[in-house]
């Protein structure tokens, strides 16, 4: 079945980069000249997706009018003739059918997910961490797409993380199917030594069956009070198996600073305007 809906998940507070965060959303960093939730929705325009719940909690109301129409400043731009600017933002709002749905207390990413149970329906969904951008000529999102197409299991983006950082993510019992793809039969959040099952963890994305909606409910909150998607991955790669796809895009944690500057410069040096004269500077003083 066609993947058409995606589920992102904005709310987050981003207490890793504040104060930047105390009054604008991690998710319109700007990335150049595109905030950060750009380059996610873009992501997934690319990959056939129409519908997308972005999920999102108090405070982040900018999230929201960066993806509907500016009556004023189109008239403004149109007025003064820059219709190239012009088209570049009416064309934002035309990416894909979005509508914003609130988390109003933070319990969670499974819980968050639940909020677009109606929007979702009875069809498979991407599920997008926005703190996670993948940028580069092939859509991750449309990757995972594919993998769920082809085999009819959920898929999950993959990274191979260090032993010193392994711990952040979720560790993957994993074996090679080849072309950049694992069956993933394990996982555990955030392991202790002990509990590693290989170097290979989540890496911000994945595509899940219908059923995993009701699966959701299920999953109870830890000690800290929060439900996670990845218990119901868990259940999914223990009962049917998943596809762990190593995605051709390069991922920036947007949740860190140095990911923020990672994304930034490399960005602004393959941008076609700014790339060769921002790369003179860098020049200049690295």
């Amino acid at each position: 079945m066609k993947v058409t809906k995606a589920v992102v998940l904005a709310a987050g507070l981003g207490t890793r980069v504040l104060p930047a965060t105390k009054a604008i959303p991690k998710e319109m960093f700007p990335i150049v000249d595109k905030p950060a939730i750009q380059y996610v929705v873009e992501e997934l325009a690319a990959a056939g997706i129409t519908d997308i719940a972005l999920i999102i909690s108090r405070g982040k109301t900018a999230i929201a009018d960066h993806f509907d129409r500016s009556p004023d400043l189109e008239a403004a731009l149109s007025a003064k003739g820059q219709d190239e600017t012009l088209n570049s933002v009416v064309s934002i709002s035309r990416l894909a059918n979005i509508v914003c749905i609130r988390q109003p207390f933070p319990k969670g990413t499974a819980d968050a997910v639940l909020k677009a149970e109606t929007f979702v329906g009875n069809e498979p969904f991407a599920v997008v961490y926005a703190d996670d951008i993948y940028i580069g000529s092939q859509s991750a999102t449309g990757e995972l797409c594919s993998a769920f197409e082809e085999r009819g299991l959920g898929a999950v983006a993959i990274d191979e993380f260090t032993a010193d950082t392994i711990h952040k993510y979720s560790s993957l019992a994993v074996s090679p199917l080849g072309q950049r793809r694992y069956s993933v039969t394990d996982m555990v959040e955030k392991p202790s030594p002990s509990e590693v099952l290989s170097l290979f963890g989540v890496a911000g994305r994945c595509v899940l069956p219908s059923k995993a909606m009701a699966m959701l409910k299920d999953v109870k909150p830890g000690r800290n009070g929060e439900a996670y998607v990845t218990d119901t991955m868990r259940e999914l790669a223990r009962s049917d198996g998943m596809t762990g796809v190593v995605c051709k895009a390069r991922r920036y944690d947007m949740g860190s600073p140095l990911g923020v500057m990672k994304a930034t410069v490399e960005t602004a040096l393959a941008h076609e305007v700014i790339g060769e004269e921002f790369r003179k500077w860098l020049n200049t003083i690295i």
